[in-house]
C-alpha cells in the first residue's frame, strides 16, 4: 500500500499530504540512530547519575541552563529533581537559571546577554554544587561564561552538547557530545535526561535530605 493509500486525503490535496508524511517519516527515521547512540555513552551517564545523586544527598544543589529548546530540557531536569521522577521521595535543590525571568532580563540589560547565566552561577553556586549546561551547538557565549563561573566558585560543570569539537565541551569538567542534526540531538538530550533521572532515583530515595 502506498503512502497515499494509507493516509487518504485531507481537503483533497493528496500530493501535499503525502509530501508532509514523508517529512514526518524522514524526521522520525533520523532521530532513531541519534537516540540509540546514547548506548555508547552509558558508562558516562551512569557515572554522572552516581555523582550528581551523591552531591544532592549531601546537600549540594544542581543549577541548569540552556537556550531555546535546550532551556526546556534543562528545566525538565530540574523539575524532576524538585518534584519527582518515579515514585515519592524527598525533594532536592535544583534551579533552572533561564527560568528566573526577572534576573535574566535585569542581568541582560545591565551586563549583556553573555552574562545572564554566569552572574546567577556566581550568586547561587557553591563549591561542590553541579552546573549542567545544555546546548546543541556547544557555542553559546552565555553558557561558556557560565562554565567559567562554575569553575571559579568550585562547582562541577558538565554539559550535554551536539557533536565534538565544540567550545562548551572543552570548557566544562565533562561532556556528553551527541552526533546528529540539531533537532535530533535535542530529542536525544531529553532521553538522556530521563535516563539520568532514572539512574539517580535509587540513591535519591535512600539518601533523603540532610
Amino acid at each position: 500500500m502506498t503512502i497515499e493509500q494509507q493516509t487518504g486525503t485531507v481537503g483533497g490535496d493528496t500530493a501535499t499530504e503525502s509530501a508532509s508524511v514523508r517529512v514526518v517519516l524522514d524526521h522520525v527515521a533520523a532521530s532513531v540512530p541519534v537516540i540509540a547512540s546514547l548506548v555508547d555513552h552509558r558508562d558516562r551517564i551512569a557515572d554522572w547519575a552516581d555523582d550528581i545523586a551523591a552531591r544532592l544527598v549531601a546537600g549540594r544543589r544542581l543549577l541548569a541552563a540552556g537556550n531555546g529548546g535546550s532551556a526546556a530540557e534543562a528545566q525538565h531536569l530540574t523539575s524532576e529533581l524538585t518534584g519527582r521522577f518515579d515514585g515519592d521521595r524527598p525533594a532536592y535543590s535544583a534551579i533552572s537559571l533561564h527560568a528566573e525571568s526577572s534576573a535574566v532580563t535585569a542581568i541582560g540589560n545591565d551586563y549583556g546577554y553573555d552574562q545572564v547565566f554566569a552572574r546567577q552561577v556566581s550568586a547561587h553556586a557553591r563549591a561542590g554544587d553541579v552546573v549542567v549546561l545544555l546546548s546543541t551547538s556547544g557555542k553559546s557565549p552565555n553558557l561558556l561564561r557560565a562554565a567559567e563561573a562554575a569553575r571559579a566558585v568550585g562547582a562541577r560543570a558538565i554539559a550535554m552538547t551536539g557533536p565534538r569539537p565544540n567550545p562548551l565541551a572543552e570548557a566544562v569538567d565533562d561532556a556528553i557530545c551527541i552526533d546528529g542534526p540539531s533537532a535530533n540531538v535535542q530529542e536525544a538530550q531529553l532521553v538522556l535526561v530521563h535516563a539520568l533521572c532514572r539512574a539517580m532515583e535509587p540513591a535519591l530515595r535512600r539518601g533523603g535530605r540532610r
